[in-house]
């Protein structure tokens, strides 16, 4: 769904042969017999963008709440399906261990362990910080989460090993990358500070013309990420005073010229701006996950929530004017992205293979 989970599957690949390891990269979603992986994508797609409310209903009852892992209806007949074709690619493959990054693989997994159906142990990378239940299934061995306290919490409620891996970027994702300069220089213009709004890979977001209007009537730049969609980026770009963007390559240095984040998914793209050493400020985080992750984050204290207009403002104009160059954090938070994912890993197949 999205880039995300592609992005994670594909980090972790590139550190697993950095390491000597063999990988390889299978969409879930693409296991499921008839088509069904392609109208589940497009469902999501449709209900994030034209009936938030539709999913966040869905995201209630079958994502949200409970003590254990699934007391409530799951995705189980829904995996059921793909049993049999991740059984023969992990034959095919003499895989030692299967690594799910997605919730619905997590499941996937999970009941193939607990029924005797798949060989190799399976350790689930959990890329939210709001854990639901359906990352949650107790077949499976190992759990990889983004900090110690919420491995923590997924210890408690599935009484199964969990540890904290931290996120898994790319090595160009640091502070000073390359192309900040490139980037500074094109957003100088007026002098205003410039701010970079994401609305994710699919362009998915509530009313962000109205929150561009709100950062040129304060003063500052809005820099929208419209992802790929083409409508949205045309859309903004008709907002006066606001550079709309379709997709960026050169993320790290874009995010390094920024001021400050506003996030509304609490996924990558947050994840990403606070390894640049970028503030990151939630507001109008889109329903389900992105909610939760965002009020997530922010308890933990790593990035800032909004709930009104007047926060907003109140949170940018303190990080616009914050230390000798605005918007960089303070090394300490930097903790986040020191954990290590490969250690683990070959550790389970170890055990795995006596």
């Amino acid at each position: 769904m999205g880039s995300g989970h592609d992005a994670v599957a594909a980090e972790l690949a590139r550190r697993l042969r950095l390491a000597g390891h063999e990988a390889v990269h299978t969409d879930v979603l693409e296991l499921l017999p008839a088509r069904i992986g392609a109208g589940l994508r497009g469902f999501y797609h449709a209900t994030v963008r034209h009936a938030p409310l539709l999913y966040a209903g869905i995201y209630a009852a079958f994502f949200r709440g409970g003590a254990g892992p699934r007391p409530q209806p799951g995705s189980a007949p829904l995996v059921a399906l793909a049993e049999d074709r991740l059984r023969e690619r992990v034959a095919g493959s003499h895989a030692d261990a299967v690594v799910p990054v997605f919730h619905l693989a997590a499941q996937l997994t999970g009941r193939m362990r607990a029924r005797g159906r798949l060989a190799v142990p399976s350790a689930v990378v959990i890329t939210d910080f709001a854990v639901h239940r359906q990352w949650l299934h107790r077949g499976n061995d190992l759990h990889l989460c983004l900090t110690a306290q919420i491995a923590r919490d997924v210890r408690h409620r599935l009484g199964r090993p969990a540890v904290a891996c931290g996120p898994l970027l790319p090595d160009r994702f640091r502070p000073q990358p390359a192309g900040e300069a490139y980037w500074r220089r094109l957003t100088a213009g007026d002098g205003r500070p410039p701010v970079l709004m994401s609305a994710g890979a699919w362009g998915v977001g509530s009313r962000l013309d109205a929150t561009a209007r709100l950062l040129v009537g304060a003063g500052y730049l809005p820099v929208v990420l419209c992802g790929r969609n083409e409508r949205m980026r045309r859309l903004l770009s008709k907002v006066p005073g606001t550079l709309a963007m379709g997709w960026v390559d050169d993320m790290p240095g874009l995010m390094a010229a920024c001021v400050a984040l506003v996030d509304n998914a609490a996924g990558q793209t947050a994840l990403e701006a606070l390894a640049v050493g970028v503030p990151v400020v939630a507001y109008r985080p889109i329903p389900g996950h992105g909610a939760e992750g965002a009020r997530r984050m922010a308890a933990l204290g790593l990035t800032e929530y909004a709930a009104d207009s007047w926060q907003l403002m109140r949170s940018l104009d303190r990080l616009a004017s914050d230390g000798p160059v605005p918007g960089r954090r303070a090394p300490a938070d930097r903790c986040l992205f020191r954990g290590d994912v490969v250690g683990p890993l070959e550790r389970l197949c170890a055990c795995g293979q006596t």
